[in-house]
């Protein structure tokens, strides 16, 4: 009877968050938020408007995070139509919530109440965990057509989490906290799909720019991806044509444990790699590394929080000895470190292409079929440092059993490549460079 009463509790909001969409003349196929590169953290950071009236807050991007928190401690938050939410209620039950929160003394959460139901924050940055009250507000984006903005859209009793956040030293300047885009009811895309309705589809895509200078584009729902090259600003292309695909991997979290255990559901978006090449050549890797285990080890893991992909020492020291092997025809010269890169270069022969600095290509196999690959190139494989000096873009994540995924993709792979993470069907959508066709993330029109 009890998972019944929860059923009707959890429907019952999703109903609620249904009937909150602000008047409008037709349902959004699609939503937006703008994504900007933070210079100095080098962490993603997008603009959300909430509360009444509406008030822009920043929030850093999380892929894989498991909702929506901000810090609402500092007194600065004011809004007509925030709601607490009470142990008992809908809300509390979606967001898989704790019940008897606490308002500690000094604290200045809005309508903060020892009958309301908490949730922990993962400040997946610094680390660490953020006691947060399961709050309700509005919020808006904008719609598109995928070809350009469209009108403002509201959601009214929008699921996040308020918290003490005591710590916001570690996000980007003026960040109020993080936006989580992960596999939880309360995650960003799940709610907006929940609030439109069967024809906004379960779906989100990311484009992450590769300056500071400019905006990327995060996408919710279902939309062409219509985006104009550089040299022609009236040209049009949707470049989902270029799209392959691969399956996205649930997975557990990590038990910690060495007895096998299955662990908890990881909010976080994971495929499995098959094989890494350098120059179309396949590196030395043992495969054993890749595979997901009950325990939640295993695969590879996206990430908009790191800045660059890591892997497990075995798979990064062979990676680096192929690309030695390989780059070596380029009459270059290794340098000394520089923090946090371990292998750099003089730039030698090296010149500069459309793809960024011309070196061998790495590429990601997939599991899909043999021919599947995820391709990068010098924009995403190379930084650099000076005009004489070039570092590879991979770190060192470490061994067994420090660490617990052997790969993780991050976010300077992923610039000015589209992802579509297909949370209904558990596919991942990616284009590598969209630089071959001389388009930039930042080429979408606000």
């Amino acid at each position: 009877m009890a998972s019944l009463v929860q059923l009707l509790l959890i429907c019952c909001c999703f109903i609620s968050i249904s009937s909150s969409v602000a008047k409008t003349s037709s349902k959004p196929k699609a939503l937006f938020l703008p994504v900007s590169k933070d210079a100095t953290t080098l962490q993603y950071v997008t603009q959300l408007n909430m509360g009444t009236p509406l008030a822009q807050k920043d929030f850093v991007v999380d892929i894989g995070g498991r909702h929506l928190w901000m810090d609402c401690d500092d007194g600065s938050y004011h809004s007509s139509t925030y709601k607490q939410s009470f142990c008992g209620s809908a809300s509390c039950s979606v967001a898989k919530a704790t019940c008897g929160g606490a308002c500690l003394p000094g604290h200045h959460r809005p309508g903060c109440n020892n009958e309301t139901c908490y949730v922990l924050s993962e400040n997946t940055v610094r680390g660490g965990y953020e006691v947060g009250d399961v709050s309700r507000d509005t919020i808006a984006l904008q719609s598109t057509d995928g070809v350009k903005a469209g009108s403002s859209v509201s959601i009214s009793d929008f699921i996040f989490a308020c918290a003490n956040a005591w710590d916001l030293n570690s996000l980007a300047s003026g960040a109020k906290g993080m936006i989580g885009l992960g596999r939880e009811r309360i995650a960003l895309p799940t709610q907006l799909s929940s609030a439109f309705g069967g024809s906004f589809r379960r779906k989100f895509a990311i484009c992450l720019p590769s300056t500071s200078k400019s905006n990327g584009v995060i996408f919710f729902g279902e939309s062409p991806y219509v985006f104009y090259p550089g040299y022609n600003t009236s040209k049009a292309i949707d470049v989902s044509s270029r799209f392959q695909h691969t399956r996205l991997y649930l997975n557990t979290i990590f038990t910690g444990s060495s007895v096998v255990i299955r662990g908890p559901p990881s909010p976080e978006y994971f495929i499995k790699v098959t094989s890494i090449m350098v120059n179309k050549k396949p590196i030395p890797i043992n495969s054993t590394l890749l595979e997901f285990k009950e325990t939640g080890k295993g695969g590879a893991k996206l990430s908009t929080v790191e800045p660059y992909t890591k892997l497990e020492t075995s798979i990064y020291k062979a990676l680096v000895k192929a690309f030695d092997e390989e780059i070596a025809v380029w009459n270059v010269s290794k340098v000394a470190p520089t923090a946090p890169f371990t292998d750099c270069y003089t730039m030698g022969n090296m010149g500069m292409t459309g793809l960024g600095v011309s070196v061998p290509d790495i590429a990601l196999g997939l599991e899909n079929n043999k021919d599947l690959y995820w391709e990068m190139y010098g924009a995403n494989s190379m930084v650099e440092l000076s005009k004489d000096v070039v570092c590879l873009a991979f770190l060192d994540g470490g061994d067994e059993p420090i660490i617990t995924t052997p790969i993780v993709i991050g976010a300077h792979q992923l610039q000015d490549n589209l992802l579509q993470f297909d949370l209904a069907s558990n596919r991942l959508a990616f284009t590598s460079t969209l630089l071959w066709e001389e388009v930039q993330c930042s080429n979408f029109k606000f």
